[in-house]
């Protein structure tokens, strides 16, 4: 990787969490879109909806962010049509990390946490630009990650319940917000995925204590 694409990389920030709870999953971001010291929206969503029980969390390029959502989408639908059967996590995770892997020598500027709801429990994969493929409980990217890390290695707990899981992310985004110049904008997106489906919503961030 050069000099001026590993600048780019870095310079893009943002801050993702991805939790495991009991009785199903929360992926969450704030929204603010930065390159560099500029600020280039204040309202982007990065949590998307690829399956109706799977979800996405992107940090980094965005275009190369929605290519993969569209062969996932792409990908998920097609086994959907030849199987009949809803398909796993643990594959998806596999068919990413395979894409992105074979664009190892010219990554995907993108670090994403899949996460979602099959017949086996609920589940989240981590992944850098290269492809690596990485099973969490908990699990936070983009330049806001290190101030996450800090709480969620405090408060977070095994089984610990949605509503639980949603006041900790808020916590955490809000500190991050605070500290990472890239992370902020006007909103924090928090998807719930269980059992009956993907359902996100919206809190603003100005309102959060």
């Amino acid at each position: 990787m050069d000099e001026m694409k590993m600048d780019k990389l870095v310079k893009t920030g943002t801050t993702t969490i991805g939790l495991t709870c009991k009785g199903g999953i929360l992926l969450a971001s704030e929204s603010k879109a930065s390159m560099g010291y500029m600020v280039v929206n204040k309202d982007v969503q990065k949590v998307f909806k690829i399956d109706d029980k799977i979800g996405i969390t992107i940090a980094g390029m965005v275009s190369d962010a929605q290519q993969l959502i569209n062969i996932l989408r792409a990908e998920i639908s097609l086994y959907k049509l030849q199987t009949g059967e809803e398909i796993s996590i643990s594959a998806v995770a596999n068919l990413l990390s395979n894409v992105m892997y074979a664009r190892r020598f010219y990554p995907y500027y993108t670090q994403i946490i899949i996460g979602g709801v099959d017949s086996t429990g609920a589940h989240i994969y981590s992944f850098d630009p290269t492809g690596s493929c990485i099973k969490e409980n908990y699990v936070s990217t983009g330049s806001g990650s290190p101030f996450v890390y800090g709480i969620l290695e405090k408060d977070y707990k095994d089984n610990m319940t949605l509503e639980e899981g949603k006041k900790l992310i808020r916590g955490a985004i809000r500190c991050a917000a605070q500290r990472d110049m890239a992370s902020g904008g006007e909103k924090i997106w928090i998807a719930e995925i269980t059992d009956k489906g993907f359902n996100l919503n919206e809190d603003k961030l100005s309102k959060l204590k």
